[in-house]
């Protein structure tokens, strides 16, 4: 019999005990599925993953998407590196965003794996877009009724403005491929959704890879996007996951954000992320 137990996160989330995920039985797999689909983030505690492992668990959700960006293992392509060395200023993942939002089909989730940690900071900040929509005042819901937003990735990979990693020298080698991202095209997906596991309405915009709303004048669409980011980052359904070793996270990108904070400066943090493929948003 399954000794496994889901327990509320202060905010968002859920901590799921008593699965041992390198070996996990088909029973619990189904709960593990059940609680992301309705909730949009899990946790999980004291866990042994090799790489192997780590792969394996993602493959019973999808397929997995070869980051084109981000440094990869170099045994398993599968494993993007989210890595802030000693030296380094700036980490991957700060400020309020959602992965992969800016692909046609957007990623369905990510698995994060805590590798190397530092001995205080480096938490993971996680928001519902669930509550963020739900909460919305009815004004900016009939505002944003049926309306589509503009996601694009090259202002922040490509080869001018590089926000991530052409400010410094700090983020060479952990990101690049400048040249997919200006070759990518900017899509639009509807700025409410209809989750796909779900059935439940969630808020599909995020500040680091929206740039507009389709045909809408950019001031216009600029105020009514930061009225949008304005009241979810408000949210008080917020949680901070404290990484412990042995801590894997596993969150749907079209259900939440996320944020990783960036105050352990002079100390190393390695984690190794997996993306599973997702689907059309409508």
């Amino acid at each position: 019999m399954s000794s496994i137990q889901i327990v509320p996160c202060e905010g968002v989330g859920v901590e799921i005990h008593g699965v041992d995920l390198p070996n996990i039985t088909s029973s619990d797999l189904d709960t593990v599925k059940s609680a992301f689909s309705e909730n949009g983030l899990v946790f999980f505690r004291d866990q042994d993953l090799s790489e192997i492992d780590h792969i394996s668990f993602a493959e019973h959700f999808g397929a997995i998407n070869i980051n084109r960006f981000f440094a990869a293992h170099p045994d398993h392509p599968q494993i993007a590196m989210v890595a802030k060395g000693e030296n380094d200023r700036d980490n991957i993942g700060g400020g309020w965003h959602t992965d992969h939002s800016y692909d046609v089909e957007p990623a369905l989730g990510s698995v994060l794996v805590a590798r190397q940690l530092p001995t205080s900071g480096g938490d993971t900040r996680f928001t519902s877009m669930y509550r963020a929509y739900d909460t919305l005042p009815d004004e900016l819901k009939t505002q944003i009724e049926g309306k589509r937003a503009i996601h694009s990735t090259r202002h922040i990979f490509g080869s001018k403005n590089n926000s991530y990693y052409q400010s410094s020298d700090s983020g060479k080698g952990r990101i690049g491929n400048s040249a997919a991202a200006d070759a990518m095209q900017d899509v639009t997906h509807p700025i409410v959704i209809t989750h796909p596991l779900s059935g439940k309405k969630a808020l599909f915009v995020n500040p680091s890879f929206t740039i507009g709303i389709e045909g809408m004048e950019p001031g216009a669409s600029t105020e009514l996007l930061v009225k949008l980011y304005t009241h979810a980052m408000a949210l008080e359904a917020m949680h901070q996951f404290q990484w412990r070793p042995g801590s894997v996270a596993f969150w749907d990108n079209r259900a939440t954000w996320h944020w990783a904070l960036n105050d352990y400066h002079g100390q190393a943090r390695t984690m190794h992320r997996i993306t599973i493929e997702g689907c059309a948003l409508g």
